[in-house]
């Protein structure tokens, strides 16, 4: 069965088609275009399509897309405020906490919501964290680091 639902996603109302079995990741990536979510295992093993879904995270492909009428998505390319990257963003690249990039979305996303609940996160907070996301290239440290030395920028 298909239905409309309506949905602010990065802060934009959208309006989309779906099927009742269509989860949120598949209408993200393939009827909004929104490709920084990434589709990969399918069964919520990787983390790799994580968003933000009414201000929590949450694995996309776990969701089904009716479950998100009414609400709000934010996804990595939501969360920069007016066009500038928010400290998480910057600390990743400063730090090189990519290779490929594939991870990179998913990291930056659940790190941002992380470090807004925990802004003065030990590392192995971080990493406990983060255990429901796979990187296959940088071996994470790269990443934690980031994640840390963008933490200052989140304390109030």
């Amino acid at each position: 069965m298909t239905r409309t639902i309506t949905f602010k996603l990065n802060g934009r109302p959208r309006v989309v088609e779906v099927e009742d079995n269509e989860t949120l990741l598949e209408v993200l990536r393939n009827k909004l275009g929104e490709l920084s979510v990434k589709a990969a295992c399918y069964k919520g093993e990787c983390g790799l399509c994580t968003v933000l879904f009414n201000g929590r995270p949450v694995k996309s492909c776990m969701v089904l897309a009716v479950e998100a009428d009414g609400g709000d998505v934010v996804t990595a390319a939501g969360i920069a405020s007016n066009g500038e990257l928010v400290p998480v963003q910057k600390s990743f690249i400063e730090h090189g906490a990519f290779q490929c990039g594939f991870c990179t979305p998913a990291f930056v996303v659940a790190s941002h919501y992380f470090l807004q609940k925990n802004p003065n996160p030990t590392r192995e907070e971080v990493k406990e964290f983060l255990s429901g996301i796979l990187c296959r290239c940088t071996g994470y440290k790269q990443i934690v680091d980031a994640i840390l030395d963008a933490a200052k920028y989140y304390r109030k």
